[in-house]
């Protein structure tokens, strides 16, 4: 695997500038979302999914407060990871952010959304939460192992501040009152 910060491919996720400085952020956003296909990823059916995969991810990666995003390998940057800790037929996003905003922003407020609301042409229902947010240290790369971690955490006890939700969002440590 090799990580996709926002520098170049290869190199590892790059603090933003002024992270030695009292009022930078010591927490990124990361978030992992699942979607099962509802047929292979080289079926005719995926194949505006697949064809949409390049020109997502370089939307994400120029996006305001992009980080880094989890790629399977430097041959095909575009190509969404599915690590073994999942099932064979489930995708996984897993990213890094400046913060909630940023990721919202991405989401739903870009070219993005329009990608999404096709979601279920391609994906079928998981049948439980499909998504989650954590802190992570500036500077972390979350591993697929922590990310289903965080997932099932989520999942078995709901929102905290160990994995949370859009909806429910939890403060980044630093920021949390005392």
């Amino acid at each position: 695997m090799t990580p996709m910060p926002n520098t170049s491919p290869g190199s590892t996720a790059v603090p933003p500038p002024g992270a030695g400085s009292a009022a930078a952020p010591r927490h990124h956003l990361a978030q992992l979302n699942v979607a099962r296909l509802l047929a292979p990823i080289d079926s005719p059916e995926l194949a505006d999914f697949v064809a949409g995969l390049h020109e997502i991810n370089q939307l994400a990666e120029a996006a305001p407060g992009f980080v880094w995003r989890l790629i399977g390998d430097e041959a095909n940057p575009d190509a969404t990871y599915v690590p073994s800790v999942f099932d064979a037929d489930v995708l996984v996003n897993l990213s890094v952010w400046e913060d909630p905003d940023s990721l919202w922003n991405f989401v739903y407020r870009s070219a993005h959304l329009d990608y999404l609301r096709r979601r279920g042409q391609w994906f079928g229902d998981i049948g439980e939460r499909y998504q989650v947010l954590w802190w992570v240290p500036v500077g972390t790369e979350p591993t697929e192992r922590e990310a289903a971690d965080r997932l099932e955490l989520l999942r078995a006890n709901g929102p905290g501040p160990d994995a949370f939700t859009f909806r429910q969002r939890h403060p980044a440590p630093s920021s949390a009152p005392s």
